[in-house]
């Protein structure tokens, strides 16, 4: 075999290779021999098939099969001979014009980049410090108490709060629309589920009582058909309905599996929840700093098939997404140039962090993935049969793998950074607001 390798850019090569024709015709020639033992034919018995009537049946196929595995195996052995780290998917052409006892062809690819990551001491992260306080556990159990709020049917106005089951049917310029009509629906007041001009409409009405009223649907309403328009609502209570939250008690507590009915107990396995979420959030804040300052101290042109590639996988999974969530197929309008950004940012970031792993002999070690599985595990009642269930199977664990490589990067990344320390609220960090 020939081959010639050019440069046509910073990353892009093309190979020249040729096979001899005379080595094809004899493997094809070698491949319906093999056939013609095997293969039935009416009237002829098992290997005694004349090799022409295999060869005018079978040799189309066979002899494109062959040329495939010629140049795959040659292609191969190019890139291997040549020592190329190959990027995608390479570009294989024939060659109109060659020597007629040769098959010529090119394949066109791109190469992985020399991947530099600079210099760190410059870089300034900062790592959020937090406490959980006994405020934040109490709204933590106020949340839960509305989590498991009944309901009951009371004979009086609609008010913020209430669950209020209504009847409705929309309209714009006369004729319905999808999705605006309605049967004993449930809307909790206060929520903001429905818009404000609905809920405002439903509150103060009291059961069996129609209203009608119209309202401006947002230009950026997920549903295209009434964003931006006006709609005329006809509606009519059927129930409402008062919240009542469980009080704080014994039976409150042996619903999260306290089995000692003991508020306490259960407010510090909400305080050990509540911290570890934290030290999960703080983890995040860092890496994501610690991964935006790779990205930006790393100088390397980025392969165009990864980034290619990386789009259409993103545009596939929004696409799966959107149909999982009822969109109909005809609806999804996607557009690559939407996800281009982010898959050029996502194949940056993989490559810088391939590169560190590798330098720097950052791989995960046994221990801390078995550390980060008994950490999950003590979220679950039996935190032992969790950790067996992960390593009944290799794959279980790949998850806690690829975060013991984040962690021994963020930390090889902060041993070279200036690190500042910020006091924050635990509210703000978790991104909820106090009651």
């Amino acid at each position: 075999m020939q081959t010639s390798l050019e440069t046509l850019g910073e990353l892009e090569r093309r190979l020249t290779m040729s096979v001899p024709v005379a080595d094809i015709e004899s493997e094809i020639q070698q491949r319906l021999a093999r056939l013609a033992k095997n293969v039935k034919v009416p009237g002829f018995r098992p290997g005694k098939v004349p090799l022409k009537m295999v060869a005018q049946q079978y040799g189309p196929q066979v002899r494109s099969d062959v040329i495939s595995d010629s140049v795959k195996n040659s292609f191969a052995d190019a890139i291997r001979d040549q020592n190329l780290r190959i990027a995608g998917n390479p570009r294989i052409e024939p060659k109109a014009e060659g020597a007629p006892d040769q098959l010529e062809f090119s394949a066109t690819f791109e190469v992985y980049p020399d991947v530099r990551v600079g210099d760190l001491s410059s870089v300034t992260i900062e790592r959020p410090q937090a406490e959980v306080s006994p405020e934040d556990i109490e709204r933590t159990i106020e949340m839960l108490r509305r989590q498991r709020t009944r309901y009951e049917r009371v004979s009086r106005a609609a008010a913020v709060g209430d669950r209020v089951v209504v009847d409705f049917k929309g309209k714009t310029g006369g004729i319905e629309f999808p999705g605006g009509q309605a049967t004993d629906f449930p809307i909790i007041l206060g929520e903001g589920r429905m818009l404000p001009e609905f809920e405002t409409a439903v509150a103060g009405m009291n059961e069996g009582e129609p209203r009608t009223f119209s309202l401006t649907f947002p230009a950026d309403y997920h549903g295209k058909e009434v964003a931006g328009k006006e709609a005329e609502f006809t509606l009519t209570v059927k129930s409402v309905e008062a919240g009542i939250a469980p009080e704080v008690d014994a039976e409150f507590a042996r619903t999260f599996g306290i089995a000692s009915g003991s508020v306490d107990d259960l407010k510090a396995e909400i305080a050990a929840n509540l911290k570890l979420e934290l030290k999960r959030k703080i983890e995040v804040k860092v890496k994501e700093q610690v991964f935006s300052a790779l990205r930006q101290n790393a100088t390397f042109v980025v392969p165009k098939s990864l980034v290619e590639i990386e789009t259409q996988n993103m545009m596939q999974r929004m696409a799966t997404d959107m149909r999982e969530q009822g969109m109909k197929a005809e609806d999804i309008n996607l557009s690559p140039e939407t996800f281009r950004a982010a898959a050029e940012n996502r194949v940056a970031l993989g490559l810088i962090l391939s590169e560190v792993v590798r330098t720097e002999a950052l791989g995960a070690k046994p221990e801390q993935v078995k550390a980060l599985v008994q950490e999950a595990a003590q979220t679950y009642e039996q935190p032992e049969a969790v950790v067996r269930w992960h390593y009944e199977k290799p794959e279980r664990l790949n998850e806690f793998e690829g975060l013991a490589v984040e962690h021994n990067v963020v930390a090889w990344v902060l041993a070279r950074a200036k690190v500042v320390e910020r006091a924050t609220a635990f509210a703000e960090l978790m991104g909820t607001t106090p009651a």
